[in-house]
Formats: structure tokens, sequence, C-alpha cells
């Protein structure tokens, strides 16, 4: 059987992401969407709420998992017996970011990461820009899954 591990903070998880997790589920048996948490930063969203969002935009992939992981990503990777990280990519500055980390996992631990190009018609969007404009009053619907959206709307009118 072969298995992806998909990390990331999601914080929220975006329609770009989405679009990355419906790619990777088609290619492999069991794909872990994996929130990453970083104990130095606080998002907007807490842990719990993002792995709830998580099941509920993937609800329709039946092979998506969702799990959280505190640590060196490559050590959860192969706790889960697999040998692949899937990471989207937006554009070039994503891939500059990235590469030396991939490099790194396949030279120290032979764990591989594909990466997959979000839709180009997303290629823009991040959910640090999502949430920075969405504090401002702009229009982000149609960055964000619907549920996504709706709870980020609550969230900022609530000041939380």
């Amino acid at each position: 059987m072969s298995g992806a591990v998909c990390p990331g903070s999601f914080d929220p998880v975006t329609s770009g992401h989405l679009y990355v997790f419906e790619r990777a589920a088609s290619r492999f048996d069991e794909l872990v969407i994996t929130v990453t948490i970083n104990p130095n930063k606080q998002g907007m969203f807490t842990v719990d709420e993002r792995l709830e969002l998580l099941r509920k935009v993937t609800a329709h992939l039946p092979n998506v998992r969702i799990d959280s992981w505190q640590g060196l990503l490559v050590d959860y990777v192969r706790d889960q017996g697999f040998d692949t990280i899937v990471k989207g990519l937006r554009g070039s500055t994503d891939f500059e970011y990235e590469l030396p980390m991939a490099q790194m996992n396949r030279d120290l631990t032979g764990v591989e990461t594909i990466f997959m190009l979000t839709d180009p018609r997303l290629a823009h969007v991040s959910s640090s820009l999502v949430k920075e404009v969405a504090k401002l009053g702009g229009p982000v619907g149609d960055f964000l899954p619907s549920v996504v959206h709706e709870q980020l709307l609550a969230k900022l009118s609530s000041g939380r």
C-alpha cells in the first residue's frame, strides 16, 4: 500500500490546499494531511479547529486521514510507514524554500518529497494573505472552501 504525508500549518486551509489534496489523494492509497505544530507560533485557528476544518473539507476523499504532529516531520512520516512527503507549490518562491528541506530529508532518511503545483488560478493565494485581506474587510470567499470561509468570518467578528 502506498501512502504519503501532506504537511502544513493550514491556518486556515485554502482552496489551493484542497486542490493539492484532491490530486495527491488520487495518486496514493492513503494520504495523511498533517497539521504541523510550531509551538513558537500562535495561529488564528487552534490546532483542533484546523483539524476539524480539514476533516470537513476532505470528507469526500475516502483515503484521506487528518492528523497533527510536533517534531521532525521525517520521524512522523517514517512512524506512519511511509516514505513520501507531498508539498504543494504556488510558484518559484515556494520551490526555493522547500528544495533544501526536501534534499536534506532525502539525504538523511531516504524520504522523498513530491512537489505538486496548485491550480494556477490560486497561485497567489496563501493562508496569511487570506487572513490579512479578511481582517481588512476584503472578500476572500473565492479562495476558501465555504465552511472555512464561514469559520473565518465568525472568528473575525467575535474578535477571537
